[in-house]
């Protein structure tokens, strides 16, 4: 880390306020680079609505919070300029190490800091990161940032991912609601019970006008089983209790792993499923 970078991190933890660091170790940031889906679906939903809202200039993209770039890198053919920005180095370097078009590059700073000139940036985003922020500081950080006429989109899924195989795609939602209910109280309190109501509350607080609120998008990804279970364990919940038992956190993954291949009646975790996904996401745009 250069000694900017330090300074601004420390000046940034001496006055944060929600804002959360997370994500930070490698062998996690690893993980949520393999596992993690990038929602190509989502990305032509909020192109649709930028070339919809204003006028044709699509200069610089903003992905805030952008982990190891599987979204950032989708918004790379729309831009002339995309830029990832991350607190975390260890998913900044997994960023880096991906295959990313020239027109990609990546910044380490708080999602309440954002490295450029005020009404530079034509579209910002936040892909199931916005929840970790200092909310009404992004906001105002967002619109700093944003020229008029720049677009705002912010997107996260449910937790209760759905997985459908044949015709025992009922048995396998049970079992994975196993696995959820086991991880609940591990889930950051701050959440809730679901994340849903931050992001209702930042669009509610959002005074631009035409903004839109999108409830639900199922988009369903072929995985193998264990890409499904690799999923999970990205979550922070079950982070957290890794952190805790790490024992009980192996024993709980191979335990529905078991269950799931049972109710398949098969022997592979490389069996494909499809995993279904349930994303909301509100877009708006700056007057």
């Amino acid at each position: 880390m250069t000694q900017s970078h330090s300074i601004q991190f420390k000046q940034f933890e001496k006055h944060r306020n929600m804002a959360v660091r997370l994500f930070e170790g490698k062998e996690h940031a690893a993980a949520y680079l393999r596992y993690r889906v990038a929602p190509q679906e989502l990305i032509s939903k909020i192109m649709s609505y930028v070339e919809k809202k204003t006028s044709k200039q699509f200069n610089l993209a903003v992905d805030v919070g952008c982990g190891s770039g599987q979204g950032t890198v989708l918004l790379a053919p729309y831009f002339t300029k995309v830029v990832g920005t991350d607190i975390s180095g260890a998913q900044l370097e997994m960023a880096l190490a991906n295959s990313n078009p020239p027109n990609v590059s990546y910044r380490q700073c708080p999602a309440e800091e954002l490295p450029f000139a005020s009404g530079e940036v034509d579209l910002v985003t936040a892909m199931t990161a916005a929840h970790w922020f200092d909310r009404q500081r992004f906001l105002q950080e967002a619109d700093r940032v944003l020229r008029p006429g720049g677009c705002l989109a912010l997107l996260s899924y449910t937790m209760d991912m759905e997985l459908e195989y044949r015709d025992v795609s009922n048995k396998l939602n049970d079992i994975c609601k196993e696995f959820y209910a086991a991880l609940l109280p591990f889930r950051d309190p701050y959440l809730a019970s679901s994340s849903g109501k931050i992001y209702s509350d930042m669009f509610d607080s959002c005074s631009y006008p035409g903004k839109e609120w999108n409830d639900c998008l199922r988009i369903s990804r072929p995985l193998p089983l264990n890409g499904y279970i690799g999923m999970v364990e990205t979550f922070t919940s079950y982070q957290k209790l890794k952190q805790k038992d790490p024992v009980e956190a192996e024993r709980l993954s191979n335990d529905i792993r078991n269950k799931l291949l049972s109710a398949m009646q098969v022997s592979s975790p490389d069996t494909e499923v499809s995993v279904v996904m349930k994303y909301f996401y509100w877009l708006a745009c700056k007057p």
